[in-house]
């Protein structure tokens, strides 16, 4: 059951309201005025809001302010016996769903309710999916620097203002990058990446501002570059500080008069793009080395955010580390794995030099490969989380997933045996099976202690 919220200095407004609403099975609360309605958001459910423009003490369109501030989804109809096309305008720009004359007519007031929820209900539904489909995109972490960056991201998100992001391979850079964007006016409007380094000297410019055909060998074509894509957007330049010298000086020229031109063209083309900018190294250390514009470095540092690397958060490393196993089962099809507290201590001890991107490839490993429901510390004493040796020889063989997973069953079991010296009872034991379940997998698998024939139990 719906749950709307009258708010109407006037009782017999009120006492209309509820027996309309009422009879359509909503269930209705009442204020007499702004400051009473502002605490029924905070106790109770509200679903929607009927708002009387005119009230004594806080008027309907700074009651219509306050929920937007609290909570910004909840659909709010302004209803008023004054009304003006004015007064109309300034409700529906401060967010409101509807504006309503009184005498309401009640065929037409049922029906707006109805649309205002339709539309909150497929809001919700959106959000929910796009949360979803960004999910790997969150930004997982409580300790304080994580808090930090976050806060930093919701002042600078909604602004244009240009951003530098500095961090190690690996630590998220990119997560923050589309964050801003995802939290920014430009949301809705494309999202354009440009790895750097990835791209040759030669082709970066070609990459980033297009190109005219015939204005170089093998431009049979015109092409449209990444500024133009990215016009009404964001550009993110991902690791920055490989850009040639000569790519760099365009780049600034974008940014100080909003115009880019094509290679081998001679037509200003104006772009609205806000640029974020990322790259692993010391930009300083680069431009005392001249490798980089110190007029460009300032045009791109307006806000500087640091990620910091995984080493220096330890505390985030078990948030990241189960939700990385619920992705990975998730996935793939798998039964939800848990991670034992030891086997957990053991993670966040570990250096982890490639940072988030190195835990989860592990964490996938570590799944793949634990047998049972349970990540423990003998997985880990198995070599898994290093991902050298015998795993990548698994990996490398190729083939079907099932016949992956059979191939790194086959290997574990073998290394439990090796490490209780083929003692079946420990090895089962360890394992949380059955004898009669490890000696079925010796069997499929052809594990037999070298030089012998037997059980192997001791």
């Amino acid at each position: 059951m719906k749950t709307i919220l009258v708010v109407d200095d006037e009782k017999s407004v009120r006492d209309s309201l509820k027996m309309v609403l009422e009879f359509e099975s909503y269930e209705v609360l009442f204020a007499e005025n702004g400051h009473e309605a502002l605490r029924h958001l905070t106790t109770a459910s509200i679903d929607l809001i009927l708002l009387d423009v005119k009230m004594a003490g806080m008027d309907g369109l700074e009651v219509l302010q306050r929920v937007r501030q609290k909570r910004s989804e909840l659909p709010v109809i302004m209803i008023s016996g004054h009304g003006t096309i004015e007064t109309a305008v300034e409700a529906t720009k401060l967010g409101a769903f509807d504006f309503l004359a009184k005498p309401l007519d009640r065929d037409k007031l049922l029906v707006t309710v109805r649309n205002a929820l339709q539309q909150a209900k497929l809001s919700e539904e959106y959000r929910q999916l796009r949360e979803s489909v960004e999910g790997k995109w969150q930004i997982l972490g409580e300790s304080p620097k994580i808090k930090e960056i976050l806060a930093v991201i919701e002042r600078v998100a909604p602004t244009d203002v240009r951003v530098l992001i500095t961090g190690e391979n690996g630590s998220g850079k990119e997560l923050v990058a589309r964050a801003l964007q995802r939290y920014s006016k430009r949301s809705s409007k494309p999202f354009i990446e440009v790895n750097c380094a990835a791209i040759p000297s030669e082709l970066i410019e070609s990459e980033l501002f297009g190109h005219e055909k015939g204005s170089f060998t093998g431009a049979t074509a015109q092409r449209i570059g990444k500024f133009e894509q990215a016009d009404g957007g964001t550009l993110f330049l991902d690791e920055i500080g490989d850009m040639s010298f000569r790519a760099q000086a365009k780049v600034l020229r974008a940014l100080e008069e909003g115009t880019i031109e094509r290679v081998g063209g001679n037509k200003l083309i104006s772009v609205d793009v806000r640029v974020i900018a990322a790259t692993n190294k010391n930009l300083e250390e680069e431009i005392k080395k001249g490798n980089f514009r110190d007029d460009l470095y300032h045009r791109l540092r307006v806000i500087p955010i640091h990620v910091p690397p995984i080493r220096e958060r330890r505390e985030d490393i078990p948030i990241l580390i189960k939700s990385f196993i619920d992705d990975v089962c998730t996935r793939n099809g798998m039964a939800r794995k848990t991670v034992t507290d030891e086997a957990l201590k053991r993670l966040s001890s570990l250096e982890w030099r490639g940072n988030v991107r190195e835990v989860r490839n592990t964490v996938e490993r570590l799944v793949i490969l634990s047998p049972g429901t349970t990540i423990d510390v003998s997985l880990l004493e198995a070599g898994v989380q290093g991902g050298h040796g015998e795993f990548e020889e698994i990996l490398g063989q190729g083939g079907t997933f099932q016949e992956f997973k059979e191939r790194a069953e086959a290997a574990f079991v073998r290394r439990q045996l090796e490490q209780h010296k083929w003692n079946i009872s420990k090895t089962a034991e360890a394992l949380d099976i059955q004898r009669s379940h490890l000696y079925t997998k010796m069997k499929r698998y052809g594990l037999m202690k070298e030089g012998e024939s037997g059980e192997g139990d001791q």
